[in-house]
């Protein structure tokens, strides 16, 4: 009897370290970092059109330290399921003009990003669903700040 109490107490404490892993795992990609897989054409010629890995930190969003030229993990507003990325063009009370259709410079328009929310857009306005389509979008919707490339390696480094 005494060897069983012993295995049970071994896989409860196995069971246990992996479990703190993982809690571990989750608590540091959920609020300090995690590494991300962005594909597309919409942020061309910052990032690749097949895709690159990026490093992102979760707390400057967390604490209002944001600014315009930031790259930044958004959820859709469109579909909550679809991560983006793009880059912060307003901030709360800017006034953005933007093009409906890039290939008219006439076809413009004005808009006042309203309190709480952020206006982005992708660096490839020619095919980017961004601000211009669905318009601000709320603070609460950032994920993260991008400011690191890993993959590929001739882009490694800090991104601007």
């Amino acid at each position: 009897m005494g060897q069983w109490r012993r295995l049970a107490k071994e896989a409860i404490d196995r069971t246990l370290i992996v479990a703190k892993f993982f809690g571990f795992l989750h608590v540091t990609s959920t609020y300090l970092c995690s590494s991300n897989l962005v594909l597309g054409p919409s942020m061309l010629p910052t990032l690749n059109l097949t895709g690159d890995v990026v490093i992102s930190e979760h707390v400057s969003h967390r604490l209002g330290k944001l600014g315009r030229g930031d790259l930044v993990l958004v959820r859709s507003p469109e579909n909550p399921r679809k991560i983006m990325t793009k880059r912060i063009v307003g901030m709360e009370g800017d006034r953005v003009t933007f093009f409906l259709d890039p290939n008219f410079a006439e076809r413009c328009r004005t808009a006042v990003v309203p309190k709480g929310h952020v206006w982005i857009q992708g660096d490839n306005i020619y095919a980017s669903n961004d601000s211009r389509h669905f318009g601000p979008v709320p603070y609460g919707l950032i994920q993260g700040k991008v400011f690191f490339r890993v993959w590929p390696p001739d882009g490694f480094g800090y991104l601007e």
